[in-house]
């Protein structure tokens, strides 16, 4: 993948109480929107540029493994139809093969030998 860069852009939390996780960081000094817990997805940048992202999901705290994802910013849409590639060909499971998103992303989802969820993306 050296040819193709990616660099870790966000986080993603799968939380079954969303108002009690945002309390949570917003005592660690992270900053959201007034009202976020009524918000069907919420995220703020970290120091460094990294998002981190919370989506309240009945039944969360079931979920086991895979409740937490990383997305990855690939080096144009063709970095992200090379990484999927790449990672797939190795023996990682390939969730959902690149496609264009309708919010104007290249997107593809793996997952990590863990099970958590990685997603691979860029702007198209």
């Amino acid at each position: 993948m050296n040819e193709n860069p990616v660099r870790l852009d966000a986080i993603g939390i799968a939380t079954s109480d969303l108002s009690a996780s945002l309390a949570f960081y917003r005592r660690l000094g992270l900053v959201f929107p007034e009202g976020a817990e009524r918000l069907p997805h919420v995220e703020t940048e970290l120091p460094g540029g990294v998002r981190l992202m919370f989506d309240p999901v009945e039944g969360a705290q079931d979920l086991g493994r895979g409740r937490i994802g990383l997305a990855f910013l690939c080096d144009g849409p063709g970095g992200v139809d090379a990484a999927y590639k790449e990672l797939t060909a190795a023996g990682h499971h390939g969730e959902a093969e690149p496609w264009d998103a309708e919010w104007g992303q290249r997107y593809a989802v793996v997952h990590d030998p863990d099970g958590n969820q990685v997603d691979l993306f860029a702007w198209r």
